[in-house]
């Protein structure tokens, strides 16, 4: 067997070098860059071997580890989880930064490979610089609270279980069923040891994702359930788009007439233009979507976990109306005693179509559908019309973003206010072109999402909308999209605070505390950051704006900009997009405030809805 004697850092990046990947049939890598910080624990091997290899594997420098990794995961659902970016950090806390972003790609079940440096496999020099030290465990560190939020952990205490700690990595993250984040934790003695690795581990191998086909007898019991149905509705989720799928959606929801409801990760699976497209579904849904949802008599849920934002916390649905969840994900088919079919969404809508011949839903619900969709178009138009008032409602600002977009841009958002009032007022004009990260609600995810974003997109712009509260938890990868030459257009929306969760805060019988900036302690809470002077200052072109003519010459400003542009404008602090769906949250059960008393009533009336079976 021909060997060749390199150290295990070198391994490392040499097999990730060889994989490729077809994607719209090119040959492409499946690793297209690194994003990285350098300290003691990766810059002396893992480094080294990067700066060898840097044709062949590019390095883009960030500004802060969580921010890569929520770059990383944001490249990957841009991609459809069909190529991976690398992160990786120092020990300590360059490696505990990015457990954040590791849990927001778990949650959402991105692909992310994180590799950090760890203390010394031999621990002879311990305890050394930024390491955390455990008393009764000692083989103990800090990339152990990885465990609990990626799909795949393994630390390497030698420099051949790299033949087998990669692949499986790999495997993982392409897993139609299991994809997620994997971490490989790199000791520094390890990663600098050399050993004799056969040559053939780093030939080329080009990858294609498994599109795993349905049961039979699943399908047979699926399509018996949707027979025996007239008003089935589908809930698409990002399952649908990580099958690629949507044209198969799109075609099997005209063929049988079934109204088509989105998730948030599911959002843009068909343009909203499509005959079969009803809106949106959940707590952050349009009412004309949540009332499709609750007088159908079936579920078809395709590629979509269920949480609790899009289910209202199960309560949205009828109680009697069976689910059919189609899932690559055992786990994701059986929740809430559904019919699974479990298997590739493309493969299985191909298959139940197949077993649908001679199917169709009643005239009268394919136009319930059509209402709903008109309704919801009537609705979002009213709520983005300009009026004569300054500062302008969250939805004036995203019906000004949403006239100056065309077709090839992609537009996303994360926490707060926001999620809620794209997801309704949104009407997606094109496929794959939308993102909200929601499964963890991660603050700071608009900025650095949108930096990988950006990587991912070929054509047209990438708009993210941010509020006050994200944008100042996190706001770094700004100056990484300049440094990298990576493009987006980042929209601040300024209210004064964390306003969304100041309303639920008053919403469930609380008093305003601690969430604006009014009522925040302390002596500054009349200072007001200047948002425009800071994004100026990261080297992105800046501009506030004071009206609507301003804002639309500001969005013409950064389409033609070469660099990252920030838009800053004020925003109403409590005009909200009205919609959404029955949520559960924790109210006190005993208070002296009256109004608590009462939105604790509220929230049992509202429970007695809940499904707990079949």
């Amino acid at each position: 067997m021909d060997t060749v004697r390199i150290t295990t850092a070198e391994a490392i990046v040499r097999y990730l070098v060889a994989q490729r990947i077809v994607v719209d049939g090119d040959d492409v890598p499946l690793f297209p860059g690194v994003l990285a910080i350098f300290g003691h624990g990766n810059v002396t091997s893992l480094g080294h071997s990067l700066e060898v290899h840097r044709d062949e594997i590019p390095v883009w420098r960030g500004q802060n580890e969580q921010g890569m990794g929520l770059a990383a995961a944001a490249f990957a659902k841009a991609m459809r989880r069909q190529q991976i970016m690398v992160c990786t950090s120092s020990i300590g806390p360059g490696a505990t930064n990015m457990v954040t972003a590791a849990g927001m790609a778990m949650s959402n079940r991105l692909p992310v490979l994180f590799i950090s440096g760890d203390t010394f496999n031999s621990r002879l020099p311990d305890p050394v610089l930024q390491q955390v030290e455990h008393f009764g465990v000692p083989s103990t560190t800090v990339n152990d609270a990885f465990r609990p939020v990626v799909r795949f952990w393994d630390r390497l205490t030698h420099p051949a279980q790299v033949l087998s700690a990669l692949p499986q990595a790999v495997a993982t993250m392409l897993s139609p069923a299991d994809c997620g984040p994997a971490f490989i934790g790199l000791p520094q003695d390890v990663a600098a040891q050399a050993d004799d690795y056969p040559i053939s581990f780093f030939r080329t191998q080009v990858h294609e994702i498994a599109r795993p086909r349905p049961d039979i007898g699943q399908v047979a019991r699926a399509a018996v359930a949707i027979r025996a149905s007239h008003r089935p509705v589908i809930i698409a989720g990002g399952g649908v788009h990580y099958s690629r799928a949507e044209v198969e959606l799109a075609e099997f929801a005209e063929q049988f007439g079934i109204p088509v409801i989105e998730t948030v990760a599911g959002k843009s699976c068909l343009p909203a233009s499509h005959p079969r497209y009803s809106g949106p579904i959940g707590v952050t849904g349009a009412d004309m979507a949540n009332v499709m949802a609750s007088e159908a008599d079936l579920i078809l849920a395709v590629g979509t976990r269920l949480e609790d934002f899009t289910t209202g916390s199960w309560t949205a649905f009828d109680p009697h109306a069976p689910i059919v969840a189609v899932n690559a994900a055992t786990f994701d088919a059986i929740k809430h005693f559904s019919l699974p079919v479990v298997g590739d969404a493309r493969e299985v809508l191909a298959d139940l179509t197949a077993a649908l011949t001679g199917y169709g839903t009643d005239a009268a619900w394919v136009g319930r559908g059509v209402q709903m969709r008109t309704e919801l178009q009537e609705f979002v138009d009213g709520r983005m019309a300009p009026d004569d008032q300054w500062p302008p409602s969250y939805a004036q600002i995203i019906g000004q973003v949403y006239e100056s977009a065309t077709t090839d841009d992609y537009v996303m958002t994360a926490a707060g206010g926001l999620p809620g009032e794209l997801n309704i007022n949104w009407m997606s004009t094109s496929v794959a072109s939308f993102d909200c990260e929601y499964g963890f609600s991660c603050m700071g995810y608009e900025a650095a999402g949108a930096w990988g974003a950006a990587f991912a997109r070929r054509r047209g712009e990438v708009y993210s909308l941010v509020g006050d509260g994200s944008y100042l938890m996190l706001n770094s990868e700004i100056y990484s999209s300049v440094l990298s030459g990576r493009k987006f257009i980042l929209v601040v929306c300024d209210n004064g605070g964390f306003a969304v969760i100041e309303r639920l805060q008053r919403g469930k019988g609380g008093a305003s505390y601690n969430n604006m900036l009014a009522d925040s302690r302390g002596p500054g809470a009349d200072v007001r950051v200047d948002f425009r002077a800071h994004a100026e200052s990261l080297g992105a072109v800046a501009i506030e704006v004071h009206s609507r003519d301003e804002m639309r010459e500001a969005l013409a400003v950064a389409r033609a900009a070469d660099r990252t542009c920030v838009i800053v404008s004020k925003v109403r602090a409590s005009d909200w997009t009205e919609g959404g769906a029955f949520w559960q949250v924790g109210v006190p059960e005993v208070s002296d405030r009256a109004e608590v008393v009462e939105a604790a009533a509220q929230m049992r009336a509202g429970l007695l809805d809940q499904r707990r079976g079949v």
